[in-house]
């Protein structure tokens, strides 16, 4: 940001570097394009695993979602997000991807679809009137006007948070740490404390590639280091037949094989996508079947999950790119906001759950993008996925998240922004950072962020700093943390 004000700006050449201000803001149309790519290997396992955790769960009258047919899933799943990250790209200008979200999805499958007499349908129209909620927020300024109400340093809290949270995602679904079968540990490196197995060579040369072409300032390096251990998983499997973890049923039967997705290429490439699951959803049909209580509550708690995760992203996001103001605020706050809204609406209308913007987007930010060119290229390839599905499931996860390590480290170099002396800040600058990975939840960690600082305040006699907006936000997360007992006080 300090060369920025010291030279001058380079002079747009095109079209497309004057509506993405690609030049102003330090970069080129090669290096967005490079991001959106990057963005879109880190990202594009959702593909395969959105339709894993929504399509293989039987809704409330027994039903699967699109009748079992995961390709049907991944298809939509594919068209949503390359729609939306390509909105997000021209209208907000920001190299942030949207996608499925990974934990809300897993919400709407095991929290709402399987209740007594909810249909998938249902529980997809309770996921549009979220986003809608979140819209009208937006509109009328409140989403905004909270998340400027949220000190700096928390905001530089929730970027190294949400860099350890996504470093653990990436050890975990690579098997570097797994869950032990027993003991007193609740994980463990690899198996038995021990690394084994071919897939895990990947992830280490993976990694180490990355980590070395960095070092070398090469550009392209978490591309070039995703590619290329890619291409090494696909020899390994066709020389030792190495075979997936688990089998048909998700039971792991061969600990050492690939975590999701056997890296071979496949025998068809294109297949005609199925887009019939768009327009499945019932705005209001579960209230007959749990009760306007627990109708209103789990609306509640899919927007105040979706309401945060989005503005700890964009954060992170900005802070990795250099795009944020003295205040830790983002360009175009409310254009970011209102599409990553409307993508929450369009996911649940597409029957493929609730569509946010995705962290995996720091990959394409360490990649040098910096505009929204670089969300219409990962968009793009979306859409191109849709026919491609094949393809996209030949990326395991151990030849992708070595890029998510080294994006956690990058935004973990924040944290000497946080005054560690101050009690007031440092404490819930530690809960928010250590919570979202140990809760896996990016929501849980912001929300105790908050509520300590507001309780810490006011022991010290300082309430009177505390922005109201905050006082309103840590009350509504103290009902989000008691939840359960809060719906079944009331009967819901």
């Amino acid at each position: 940001m300090a060369s920025s004000a010291t030279s001058p700006r380079p002079t747009s050449t095109s079209a497309v570097d004057r509506y993405f201000h690609i030049s102003e803001r330090r970069s080129t149309v090669p290096r967005e394009i490079r991001g959106g790519l990057a963005t879109f290997f880190t990202m594009a396992y959702i593909v395969v695993l959105n339709p894993l955790i929504i399509g293989t769960v039987p809704d409330g009258t027994g039903e699967f979602l699109a009748g079992g047919d995961l390709g049907a899933i991944a298809a939509v799943t594919a068209l949503v997000a390359g729609v939306m990250s390509i909105v997000m790209g021209l209208v907000a200008n920001y190299p942030l991807a949207l996608a499925t979200g990974l934990g809300l999805n897993a919400f709407v499958a095991y929290g709402i679809a399987n209740l007594d007499g909810v249909t998938w349908a249902d529980a997809m129209g309770l996921v549009v009137l979220e986003g809608l909620t979140i819209l009208v927020l937006v509109l009328t300024g409140f989403r905004e006007a909270v998340f400027h109400a949220i000190p700096a340093q928390l905001k530089i809290a929730i970027s190294v948070g949400i860099g350890l949270f996504i470093s653990i995602i990436g050890l975990v679904d690579a098997g570097i740490v797994r869950k032990p079968a027993g003991g007193p540990v609740p994980l463990e490196l690899g198996i038995g404390g021990f690394l084994a197995g071919w897939p895990t060579l990947v992830f280490v040369i993976g990694l180490l590639t990355i980590l070395s072409l960095v070092a070398l300032r090469v550009r392209g390096a978490i591309l070039y280091g995703i590619v290329g251990a890619t291409v090494l998983a696909i020899v390994l499997e066709a020389a030792l037949d190495i075979g997936s973890q688990t089998d048909e049923t998700g039971e792991v039967v061969n600990p050492t094989g690939w975590g999701l997705g056997v890296p071979a290429l496949p025998d068809s490439i294109v297949q005609t996508p199925d887009f019939g699951l768009l327009g499945e959803f019932n705005l209001l049909g579960s209230v007959g079947a749990i009760g306007a209580v627990t109708f209103f509550l789990l609306v509640f708690t899919l927007m105040l999950a979706d309401f945060f995760d989005t503005m700890g992203t964009m954060v992170a996001i900005g802070a990795g790119a250099g795009l944020l103001d003295e205040d830790g605020n983002p360009p175009n706050v409310r254009r970011i906001l209102v599409v990553d809204s409307l993508a929450a609406a369009a996911g649940g209308a597409a029957s493929v759950s609730s569509n946010t913007a995705y962290i995996e987007s720091a990959t394409g930010v360490g990649e040098g993008a910096r505009t929204g060119l670089a969300s219409v290229v990962t968009g793009v390839l979306f859409l191109v996925a849709t026919f491609l599905s094949p393809l996209v499931a030949v990326v395991p996860y151990e030849a992708a998240t070595p890029a998510l390590i080294v994006v956690g480290f990058l935004m973990m170099q924040q944290v000497s922004g946080i005054d560690w002396d101050d009690l007031e800040i440092a404490f819930p600058a530690f809960l928010t950072i250590v919570l979202m990975p140990f809760t896996y939840s990016i929501t849980a960690g912001i929300g105790a962020g908050f509520v300590s600082y507001v309780v810490l305040k006011v022991v010290r006699g300082k309430a009177g700093v505390i922005h109201p907006l905050l006082w309103l936000v840590a009350a509504l997360f103290v009902i989000y943390f008691a939840i359960d007992p809060v719906r079944g006080w009331l009967g819901g």
